[in-house]
């Protein structure tokens, strides 16, 4: 009777845990096309308060959603957004992703802890078949993501924009195979003028050598496909304000943002998104056509790197960013942020810490015995890591914050630490599985 009785037990827990299991992992083809939805809305505000406005929803691909059919709910808690799809109905959990944004670091600016400001965001989800919650969400006080906006779609309703004899020609630039599988990484050329065919094509060779050029990226090759897109303007290069240079470029990029002189990004996301119709894309690199030192990123929005003598390591850097979500792990007192993480919290990326919670960071992969704050280790090679401790001067700020390895590519332009390839791989397999 006791066997019984501990087999009926086993079986009422095995069917309480199905649900929820089955819960996680939401069937691609019982709720999405394998198509496309681009989101375009206008996130407005400041430090103490942002607000999500909708503008279109984008037929962007009719014939494929690029991402994995399976991994359809991020398991990455970082940045300091997410965007939610659930079913209008059941209000399940169906597709998300975790990002940051330009509007984000705006609002750590000095000019951005008061006066008002719109960005152009984009987010692209699988298309639904059915009504849906787009949920936008925002970390709370807490750290905890809680819907702030809400945007309605229902495929038999919803006005959707159809954007038509506007593709541009797509180069393949390494194939791989199904898209579903793989990390799919378009470069746009930008800054190209009429005479620079030429030119491009030789450049989106190079940037697609150096985007495998570094580890974790070069062992993964064959888990890549990369494409070219291109627009050949009237004029060469990019705006730069300092250099009292203004041009008229695919994607309207310019250097100096938020007073930063190599800080070279755009806010015209929708004008960025618009040469991409058709593409199939998980993450954007823009490939600047100027030979002045700069680039950027934002985690899950675009890298950015401007196209000269050191392109082959301010890329792999920007993609830290852009891919893996990582920060910044060196000091600069003078930029407008540099207080960014004085909030008495852990940061969300992976390769910083505060010490708050140490056991959530690296911690595990610290040798025994090593003290924590760790001192440098002198005299490493230019590519070398050191040994993993804990490191003071960190994520712009040369006290209170602490970063994995004495060097990293997040810092000096040296190899990925350990810490770094993790998490990079870790966003990898969310893509090829």
């Amino acid at each position: 009777m006791k066997k019984n009785l501990v087999h009926i037990t086993l079986l009422l827990l095995i069917l309480t845990v199905l649900p929820t299991q089955a819960q996680q992992s939401p069937k691609f083809s019982k709720y999405f096309e394998d198509a496309t939805l681009r989101v375009d809305y206008l996130r407005t505000g400041n430090k103490h308060h942002d607000t999500c406005t909708l503008k279109n929803f984008v037929l962007q691909n009719d014939k494929m959603w690029a991402g994995s059919l399976t991994q359809l709910l991020d398991p990455i808690d970082n940045g300091a957004y997410r965007i939610m799809v659930k079913d209008a109905k059941t209000g399940r959990e169906l597709y998300s992703r975790c990002y940051n944004s330009l509007f984000k670091e705006y609002s750590e600016t000095a000019t951005g802890k008061d006066s008002i400001a719109s960005f152009e965001e984009v987010m692209l989800v699988p298309m639904p078949k059915q009504a849906v919650d787009i949920c936008m969400q925002k970390r709370d006080k807490n750290g905890k993501f809680v819907t702030a906006s809400t945007f309605n779609y229902d495929p038999k309703k919803t006005p959707i924009l159809e954007i038509i004899g506007e593709n541009i020609p797509q180069r393949k630039l390494l194939y791989n195979g199904d898209w579903h599988n793989k990390i799919d990484v378009v470069i746009v050329a930008e800054g190209y003028g009429k005479n620079d065919a030429e030119k491009m094509q030789g450049d989106f060779e190079k940037f697609t050598s150096y985007l495998l050029a570094q580890e974790p990226f070069a062992s993964r090759k064959s888990d890549f496909n990369v494409w070219g897109v291109g627009v050949l303007m009237q004029e060469s290069g990019v705006t730069d304000p300092n250099r009292g240079k203004y041009v008229k470029s695919a994607v309207g990029s310019s250097y100096n943002t938020f007073g930063s002189d190599r800080y070279l990004m755009t806010t015209n996301l929708f004008q960025l998104h618009g040469l991409l119709v058709g593409v199939p894309y998980d993450h954007i690199i823009i490939m600047a056509n100027c030979n002045t030192y700069g680039g950027g990123a934002i985690y899950n929005f675009y890298a950015f790197s401007a196209v000269q003598e050191m392109s082959m390591w301010i890329l792999p850097h920007e993609l830290g960013h852009s891919i893996g979500g990582l920060a910044d792990e060196y000091v600069d007192d003078e930029l407008s942020y540099n207080d960014i993480h004085n909030d008495g919290k852990e940061p969300t990326e992976p390769n910083i810490t505060t010490l708050i919670d140490f056991d959530s960071k690296w911690k595990s992969l610290v040798p025994k015995g090593t003290p924590i704050p760790t001192k440098p280790v002198d005299g490493l090679g230019k590519r070398d890591n050191g040994p993993i401790g804990a490191y003071e001067g960190a994520g712009y700020q040369a006290k209170g914050v602490y970063r994995p390895c004495t060097k990293c590519m997040m810092r000096d332009y040296a190899a990925f630490c350990p810490v770094c390839r993790k998490r990079m791989n870790e966003i990898f397999d969310l893509y090829i599985k």
